[in-house]
């Protein structure tokens, strides 16, 4: 590629070199042996730079002088880069652009990979060799449908010199860090420092806002031997913490350890982010109700035009010559009779022979028959199928523009209307679902095709034609003459003067993907022929080659109907013939000395590519070259260049002629073949940044973003031409402003078929003047068409409404970008330049997405220069961002019939998450700047507003109690014992056999069962095991690590009887140790636990192998095994003195990954007993199902307390079995006729998804749930209505009653605060009924700022809240303003305060934090009720006072719980809950399974878990950074695919998002793919 003329290279090696170049555009050769052998030649005479060992591979060193001297260089101008958007001066200007942009380094950090996903992308779709040379039609933009031709690498112009251009050094890869590839993804290490500093923070918890209630974080603790704990332990067994994988430290070239990549480069995102963005932007829009989304406000400085107001043009007068035809049909009839033997058409077989010459005599026959048969031999006499004014589909091949002229002409001399379409050649063609419709529509029903075609078609195993997808039922009819009957001697057909019958209909695919057929007159077809005939002077018998589609557009207009019209002979080349043979049209025009050739900007260019020094070819017989993409503004480079080598073979400058057309408006402007040379073609050199603003300035001094225009010639012959403002109302544009043409003439479509609201729209428009009157009474039509009418009546055309995207306010067009893409470095980076650049509507604007096709041999690191390089370019030219710029391995995007991209089809896969790129770089900070204004919090209600009763700012203060214990009557025993110790005894003496606790297996049987008796025993002996061999003191700390079972409750009493305080503590699983056993030691240090009680088992295991890898085993205090206990009983049972002391310690995990244990006195232990008591009516004669982990909170207190508080039977089911038999619980249920039930939210899961297909065999082994009454979710979370709904809705076929099921809340400070049992059927008029739990659906918009507002259900943001549970007796609610303490009214959101006696006492706190310990547990409201003393629970919530009452006639208050304060994301001053954004995220695509978010230095991660393939990794993240944005307003910073099962989750089934979040920093995750969002 270095170029040949700075090498002293002998002749013959040039002319080798140009051989070799020529086999590789021939696609003789594949790219990677043409620059084998090109090595070869040059490797001797090439110098070697310093520094660049011979060993490396040729390409890397790409060269960048361009010699204009060389020929070869400017025969082969381009390489693999579509003509249509070639461009010199772009090039340089884009590489200016990016050389300023050198100058602000963008440190865009790489995404990660895993291994696996980077070598999959880069062979899969590796054409192999022998296909290479197939010159697609390729690259597509918002307008294109057909790309260009487009080569496998020809070298490019600007490959010169060898030194490698500096502005590529690695200015994207930040500083000189190296760059190391691991196991799993490409990691720079940012300086030493930072990624140290980094990884100091990570370890550190951010995230607690100031204080809002967290409890202290115990985990950092240190005691003598510092505990290296980070994470406490997070599941059941079947989700054990992930064991994340390689987090051995590595280190990186320059010594940075690996594992602090993650940081690091979220380190250089947020750098990179602080960056100055665009201009910040003024004015807001209301976006229905509170949030203020920013609208652009023009910027006054922005140029507007200043012209006066355009006149419209006309074209001159279509005169009309004498003996000018009546009618098309006429004019078949008059040439197939005078002279049948002149010939018509001739077609070509791929080798470019001439297959078949079709003449005027055989094209009148053969259309007689044709018409003949279609209107009498399908269906009946009496019912013929087809009659005149229907229409039928044409399906012809582009390689039998014969059979297709035959057929077509043989409609219109049978009066039926011709629909031409594309060969369906699967069932799943991009697009032809909506050519279906098309078909549907418009009532086709016969489909005429050729005999090959017809054979070619899918067939089924029958030998019929399938029905494609969303066509109607077509009956396919073969047109060749050897299948049809001849028509009678007296059978003529009826051949009218043109008229107002639709002649045939032309399809259309529009920017969204639907097909419109455009029907067009017989008066249209007959002056739109007439009209070209005048302007391009045809006159009879002349030659013209046709390279255009014929079925549609320029090539049906020039090469089918005007030929006919003039008795001219067409040569047709097809496509397959260009792609073999790209100079094959211009062999033909020298062969047949023709005077016309209609091409496309891309023939031009192949044949350029393709030329040699032939001496034969001569083009000076050419008096007319018809661009049909004269209206594309890149075609005029390709016309330049054509000149340029083809001036010296007879092609005159004045023959080329540019026409501008649309499917609406047939031609608009054509230039016309003029003698006189010295008129030379209008050229415009406008500005793109007056563009963009729809304003005309032509643009001299910056070189860097123009757009050079060609005119497309004049108005066409009788039509009058206007410019209108593209958007509103049609008003006039002034002369030095860019508008949509319109046109009003008789040679146009006249609608969209059976459309008539968009055809008002387009072919009924009234243009008017500025003074608002309408400046014709005819109406015009729209072309679709940007641009100008410029001096002297020459049409300018800038772009195309299809390809228009406006983002912020200023209009940009998809071919531009397309082309500045394509001019970046490495040209040859994308494959055969397939480029396709649309808008999606995110948050209120238009995003630009640039999605391309990489070349198969292209590497990650190549892929990521490249797309930074093309941001910076479209940057640097467009001022304006890419929104996401995706890439996918070569050959995959979908394509149009003639192999261009299909742009709607794209947009598709793309929105809906089934593009699989192999690349993403989502730039939404640099992109979205109309985000709502950062909150300012406002002044919530203060000491100062008026408290008048329990008004607040005239709204009722927001409390609420459940029933008051001390009216309550009951003949509660155990009440008059203070102690539970003293309750078992009670009922040890008074109901010894009375059996309380049932321990079921997986299997569902009874594993084991304790009476009041059996448990009194057993803990006395435990109680003399812990005196005698433990030599315990009263009050001493024992730590009870037993799995769920019976164990654990006979050594909790037995440490009551002994006076000791007694921790349950899960114990470590044994498959996992490494990280649950961590936690264990934790627990028992940071309780100060004097001893571990535990089985034999489990002891055995603390002190095994595994067990001292994960911790210290020299410092467990004494373990004693339960299995084997003393016969003797003690000497007396412990009675404490006062019942204020310590009965237990209640240690748990929260979400935020924090260690607390709360301390519970033995009053509060008795209330909390009876208050549930209470609340679910316990009672001796009653069972209750008990499937909760019994280790903290209200799980342990019904497992291990309840029952022999109230004397009930549990049946105790351990979570952990349901992992063997998920239907354990439910039929131990309906087994045992159990009307009160408690679950977690881990094991409604589990059923739901479990038994989900079970339901019948499940009600078929006898599965009964219609007893229960009560089935309790026990959570300490917002209420999760999906799963409760989808749980209910899925058992109610199992008798489950619909209102059964509800949730409970508590905290770490009251462990139980609602427990909603339900009271159904007979029952619900007695003492406790409580009403059914009611949703709300608040918005959740005005959640953020801390509001409560109620909308309708399915309003725009609605988010539903299911209320947590009756209030339980004795308990009192207030919500108060978590900063100023203050009370607030009734749904208002604040924290939710308790006073109740079943508090916990405090915080069990090492080193006493006492500040922490009052503000938790000893708060008073600043104004109102001061003296009241309340426990701040750390959950936001509201009360709402609604319309039901309780059974004492009170309104009942409901609660509601929004979220933990601690869990709350600060983010642009609103507070985000992440299970809001998590449920967005959920439901974005069917892949995603789970979903956490958490923040990291004010950047959003999304960590989503993958159920699919790892190919589908890439598509998650533009479709998750979108919906965040649209219904969250929040950028996400990183997106994180993971493997299933990685988000780690607690025994609660809550998500443990700290967790995550550190092995997320630690570079633990193994994840599959990391996009950091730029």
């Amino acid at each position: 590629m270095a170029d040949r003329d700075t090498l002293p290279l002998p002749l013959e090696v040039r002319a080798r070199l140009a051989e070799l170049e020529l086999e590789l555009s021939e696609g003789d050769i594949t790219q990677k042996g043409y620059e084998k052998k090109r090595s070869k030649l040059i490797g001797a005479y090439l110098p070697q730079p310093p520094g660049v060992e011979p060993s490396m591979p040729q390409e890397r060193r790409t060269p960048a002088t361009p010699s204009s001297s060389s020929r070869y260089h400017r025969r082969r101008s381009s390489g693999s880069r579509d003509e249509r958007y070639r461009s010199d001066v772009h090039t340089e200007a884009v590489q200016a652009a990016l050389a300023k942009h050198k100058e602000r380094k963008m440190a865009v950090p790489m995404p990660s990979k895993r291994r696996s996903l980077v070598v999959q992308t880069s062979m899969e779709a590796y054409t192999p060799p022998g296909e290479e040379h197939i010159p697609d039609q390729d690259t597509s933009s918002g307008s294109e449908g057909e790309g260009s031709m487009q080569g496998e690498g020809t070298p490019t112009s600007s490959q010169g010199s060898i030194n490698m251009e500096h502005w590529i050094s690695r200015a994207i890869h930040g500083s000189t860090t190296s760059s190391t590839t691991s196991s799993s993804s490409t990691h720079s290490g940012g300086s030493g420092a930072a990624s140290r500093l980094a990884d100091v923070m990570a370890q550190t918890h951010i995230g607690m806002s100031e204080n809002h209630s967290a409890p202290p974080d115990v985990t950092t603790y240190t005691s003598e031997h510092s505990i290296q704990v980070e994470r406490p332990q997070v599941s059941t067994a079947s989700r054990t913490a992930p064991k994340y994988g390689n987090a051995e430290l590595m280190e990186t070239g320059d010594g940075v350890p690996v594992s602090s990549r993650v940081s690091a480069k979220i380190q250089q995102l947020v750098n990179t982010l602080k960056r100055p963005k665009r201009p910040p932007l003024r004015e807001f829009f209301v976006d229905d109700f509170e949030e203020l989304l920013e609208v652009q406000q023009p910027d006054p400085n922005q140029p507007k035009p200043e012209g006066a107001q355009m006149v419209p043009m006309r074209g001159e007068q279509l005169g009309v010559v004498t003996n000018w035809p009546p009618s098309l049909e006429a004019a078949l009839q008059r040439w197939g009779t005078i002279s049948p033997k002149a010939p018509c058409l001739t077609t070509m077989d791929t080798n470019g022979k001439p297959l078949y010459i079709l003449t005027y005599g055989k094209l009148w026959t053969r259309s007689m028959k044709v018409a003949y048969n279609i209107l009498h031999k399908l269906g009946t006499k009496q019912e013929p199928m087809v009659r005149p004014g229907d229409r039928v589909a044409l399906v012809f091949p582009n390689n039998d523009p014969a059979a297709f002229m035959v057929a077509f002409y043989g409609c219109l001399l049978a009066e039926v209307v011709p629909v031409p379409i594309e060969v369906p050649l699967t069932r799943k063609d991009a697009g032809s679902q909506q050519i279906g419709f098309l078909l549907g529509s418009c009532g086709v029903t016969v489909a005429l095709t050729s005999d090959a075609c017809h054979k070619g078609l899918p067939k089924s195993p029958t030998g019929e034609i399938p029905q494609f997808k969303g066509w109607p039922k077509l009956l396919w009819f073969v047109t060749e003459s050897k299948h049809l009957s001849k028509p009678p001697r007296d059978w003529f057909p009826h051949i009218k003067d043109a008229n107002n019958d639709t002649a045939y209909i032309e399809y259309k695919t529009c920017k969204d993907g639907s097909v419109l057929g455009v029907t067009v007159m017989r008066i249209a077809l007959l002056t739109h022929c007439q009209a070209l005939t005048q302007s391009c002077g045809y006159t009879e018998a002349e030659t013209i080659v046709n390279v255009l589609d014929f079925k549609k557009d320029v090539g049906l207009w020039h090469g089918i109907l005007t030929s006919v019209m003039n008795m001219m002979h067409v040569i047709s080349i097809p496509y397959s013939l260009m792609k073999v043979n790209p100079l094959s049209w211009i062999q033909k025009v020298c062969q047949y000395k023709a005077k016309v050739a209609c091409v496309k900007s891309r023939d031009m260019h192949w044949a350029l590519v393709a030329h040699r020094d032939q001496r034969d070819v001569n083009l000076s017989s050419l008096r007319m070259l018809v661009v049909a993409d004269g209206s594309n503004p890149w075609s005029i480079s390709s016309c330049d260049a054509f000149l340029n080598v083809f001036q010296t073979k007879g092609l005159r400058p004045e023959v080329i002629c540019p026409c501008a057309s649309s499917p609406e408006a047939l031609t608009v402007a054509i230039r016309r073949p003029t003698d006189d040379s010295n008129q030379p073609p209008g050229r415009g050199v406008l500005s793109m940044q007056g563009l963009s603003h729809g304003v005309i300035r032509v643009d001299s001094e910056e070189k860097l973003s123009v757009l050079t225009v060609q005119d497309v010639g004049t108005v066409m012959p009788g039509g009058l031409m206007c410019v209108v403002k593209p958007d509103g109302v049609p008003q006039l544009c002034k002369t030095d402003e860019i508008g949509e043409l319109c046109v009003c003439s008789i040679a146009t479509g006249t609608s969209y078929y059976g459309l008539s609201g968009m055809t008002k729209n387009t072919f009924e428009v009234f243009p008017m003047s500025s003074s608002g009157a309408p400046i014709s009474e005819y109406p015009f039509t729209r072309t679709g068409l940007l641009g100008f009418v410029g001096p002297g009546g020459l049409v300018f055309i800038a772009g195309k409404m299809d390809g228009l995207m406006v983002v912020g306010g200023r209009r940009h067009n998809a071919d531009d970008i397309v082309a500045t893409a394509l001019a970046v470095e490495p040209m040859k980076f994308v494959y055969r330049g397939r480029i396709a650049v649309f808008s999606i509507t995110v948050l209120h604007d238009e995003r630009i997405v640039v999605v391309a096709e990489q070349r198969p041999d292209s590497t990650e690191e190549d892929s990521f220069q490249w797309m930074s390089r093309v941001l910076q370019a479209i940057d640097g030219i467009h001022q304006v961002g890419v929104y996401c710029l995706a890439l996918v391995p070569s050959n995959t995007l979908p394509k149009t019939p003639l192999g261009g991209i299909h742009l709607s089809e794209t947009k598709q896969l793309f929105l809906e998450g089934s593009l699989h790129p192999c690349n993403v770089l989502m730039c939404p900070h640099t992109c979205v700047t109309n985000l709502p204004k950062p909150r300012q919090k406002q002044p919530e209600i203060g000491p100062a507003s008026v408290m008048v009763g329990n008004l607040v700012s005239g709204k009722r203060i927001a409390q609420a109690s459940g029933r008051d214990l001390g009216q309550i009557e009951d003949n509660d025993q155990a009440r008059k014992f203070l102690f539970l110790s003293e309750v078992l005894q009670w009922r040890a003496q008074t109901t010894p056999d009375h059996v309380l606790y049932t321990l079921l297996n997986s299997r569902g049987t009874i594993a084991s069962s304790l009476t009041c008796l059996q448990l009194h025993k057993r803990a006395e002996k435990i109680a003399a095991m812990l005196a005698e061999r433990g030599h315990l003191q009263d009050g001493d700390h024992v730590a009870l690590v037993y799995p769920p079972g019976i164990d654990l409750i006979a050594a909790f009493y037995g440490c009551l009887y002994a006076g000791c305080v007694p921790i349950t503590v899960r114990p470590p699983h044994p498959q996992n140790i490494a990280t649950t056993l961590p936690t264990v030691k934790m627990i028992v240090e940071v309780s100060r636990s004097a001893c571990v009680m535990t089985t034999q088992v489990i002891c055995k295991l603390l002190r095994s192998k595994e067990a001292s890898a994960a911790v210290d085993v020299r410092t467990w205090p004494p373990v004693l095994d339960t299995d084997d206990l003393p016969k003797k009983k003690p000497p007396q049972l412990y009675k404490p003195s006062n019942p204020d002391t310590l009965a237990y310690l209640d240690f748990s995990v929260s979400t935020t990954g924090m260690l607390a244990g709360v301390k519970m006195s033995h009053t509060a232990t008795s209330a909390f007993c009876r208050s549930i008591k209470l609340q679910c009516e316990l009672y001796p004669s009653r069972e209750v199902a008990i499937c909760l982990d019994p280790y903290c909170g209200l799980g342990f207190v019904l497992w291990c307390l309840c029952s022999v508080y109230s004397g009930h039977q549990s049946i105790l089911i351990p979570p952990s079995e349901l992992e063997v038999n998920p239907a354990l619980w439910l039929l131990a249920v309906s087994q045992y006729k159990v009307r009160d039930t408690f679950c977690s939210y881990s094991v409604m899961e589990l059923c739901t998804k479990g038994l989900g297909l079970q339901t019948e065999s499940l009600k078929s082994r006898g599965l009964e749930l219609s007893r229960v009454r009560t089935c309790v979710v026990v959570a300490e979370e917002r209420p999760r209505i999906a799963l409760t709904q989808s749980f209910s809705k899925l058992f109610k076929d199992l008798g489950l009653h619909p209102r059964a099921v509800s949730t409970s809340f508590g905290c770490r400070v009251n462990l139980a605060i609602c427990l909603q049992p339900h009271r159904l059927g007979k029952l619900a008029d007695q003492g406790t009924s409580g009403p059914d739990p009611t949703t709300v659906y608040v918005d959740m918009r005005a959640l953020r700022h801390d509001r409560v507002r109620l909308v309708e259900r399915g309003s725009p943001h609605s988010l539903p809240l299911m209320e947590s549970g009756k209030i339980l007796p004795g308990v009192r609610i207030i919500i108060a303003n978590p900063e100023t303490k203050g009370p607030l009214g009734d749904s208002h959101l604040g924290e939710i305060w308790v006073h109740s006696g079943h508090n916990a006492s405090g915080y069990f706190t090492v080193y006493g934090d006492e500040s922490l310990q009052s503000d938790h547990f000893n708060s008073r409201l600043s104004f109102g009720d001061t003296q009241t003393i309340w426990a701040r629970t750390g959950y936001l919530g509201f009360l709402r006072r609604t319309e039901l009452t309780d059974a004492s006639g009170e309104r009942h208050d409901a609660l509601y719980v929004v979220g933990a304060l601690d869990e709350a994301m600060e983010l642009r001053g609103m507070r985000y809950h992440p299970i809001d954004i998590e449920t967005s995220v959920i439901r974005t695509h069917k892949s995603i399974t789970e979903c956490a978010v958490f923040t990291w230095t004010n950047l959003l991660v999304v960590v989503v878990e993958l159920d699919g393939s790892e190919q589908e990794a890439l598509d998650l993240v533009p479709l998750v950074t979108n919906v965040v944005l649209e219904e969250h307003y929040l950028i996400v910073g990183v997106v994180v695919v993971v493997d299933i099962g990685v988000i780690p989750i607690n025994s609660r089934g809550e998500k443990q998002r700290m967790h995550l979040r550190d092995g997320f920093l630690a570079d633990q995750l193994d994840p599959i793919y990391v996009a950091y969002n730029m």
